[in-house]
């Protein structure tokens, strides 16, 4: 039986654990787990989690450096799910990423050939660096979980997630991604530089008499797989979300629709992911309701990538997040 089904125990036993506080103990562990290796990005493992208990997809934006392949990667490692990763280059295929048909002389058929977006964890690297034409190739994957060719549908796992890295679009050799795919995104995370301690953290450890493996310390023993995700999200549908709670993400996502910097506001869609989101957020904290902090500490991640700046706000140099943390402080939250 899996860890987080939480059997009614015999009368003579002592109580079990809450499963919400399993749940929060288990995400901690994967923060502390992934920590080992990449330190100074505090909330991104756990929002990571998040996306995927919710069927979400998460793209992660830094300057090269700053370690957002090592971080797919070591939670490639502590997952017990198929792993792949696409390095997106210009000269990239569609096919290359879903997946060609053969023509079998034999049979005198076509064959399908599946492509390395058939896996639970896909790690597109450098995502802004192929063409869009490319680039959408993921679109269908992303929102539907299936892949169309030759007239026939494939099924991707229930567990598909895809995590993309990109650089900054100022940076050369970049594509900005088309406003559909950003859409298929539930959250943008920026991976900046770590802090002073942070670093010195990480200049101590590569400087040590040690192994030269950049997992070295990593537990051995695989943390998430899909039985674990699959019986979190069970526990996530139960988390409550009380209408004022609700009422408060609404005005924070019509609010974007008004404001004067933002030619286009967040939809209907992004405030529901935006709610989702919050109830596994708040299942990973322990607790099986939603409280207006869910909501403020997803809000940019949910949002930033689905808004659109107006010329006055890019010639001032206003950013989204900016923008929204204006948005967030307006707006008062429900007690």
């Amino acid at each position: 039986m899996n860890e987080f089904e939480q059997p009614t125990p015999p009368p003579a036993q002592p109580a079990a654990e809450p499963v919400h506080r399993k749940m929060q103990r288990f995400a901690d562990a994967i923060d502390q787990a992934v920590d080992v290796v990449v330190k100074g990005q505090p909330g991104v493992v756990r929002h990571i989690l998040v996306a995927m208990l919710v069927q979400g997809h998460v793209l992660l934006e830094g300057n090269p450096g700053t370690a957002k392949t090592l971080l797919v990667r070591t939670l490639g490692r502590l997952c017990q799910l198929e792993f792949r990763r696409i390095q997106f280059t210009p000269d990239l295929m569609p096919s290359d990423i879903t997946g060609t048909s053969i023509f079998r002389p034999d049979s005198a058929t076509f064959e399908f050939r599946r492509g390395p977006v058939f896996t639970q964890l896909l790690l597109a690297d450098e995502i802004n660096r192929a063409p869009a034409r490319t680039q959408a190739a993921l679109l269908q994957a992303m929102q539907e979980r299936i892949v169309s060719a030759d007239g026939h549908d494939h099924e991707l796992s229930d567990i598909f997630t895809v995590i993309a890295t990109q650089n900054p679009l100022e940076n050369e050799g970049t594509y900005p991604l088309p406003e559909a795919e950003l859409d298929r995104f539930l959250f943008k995370l920026m991976i900046d530089y770590p802090n002073e301690s942070a670093e010195a953290a990480i200049f101590r450890q590569h400087g040590a008499p040690t192994s030269s493996d950049e997992f070295s310390g990593l537990s051995e023993k695989p943390l998430l797989g899909s039985s674990e995700i699959m019986a979190m999200r069970n526990v996530v549908y139960a988390v409550t979300v009380r209408p004022d709670i609700a009422d408060y993400a609404l005005a924070i996502i019509r609010a974007t629709r008004e404001h004067p910097y933002l030619r286009a506001g967040a939809s209907t869609r992004a405030g529901v992911m935006l709610l989702r989101a919050a109830r596994a957020l708040a299942a990973t904290y322990g607790r099986g309701f939603v409280v207006p902090d869910d909501v403020r500490e997803l809000a940019p991640s949910a949002l930033r990538h689905r808004l659109y700046r107006t010329a006055a706000a890019e010639m001032e140099g206003t950013s989204t997040d900016t923008i929204l943390a204006d948005i967030i402080q307006r707006i008062p939250p429900p007690r």
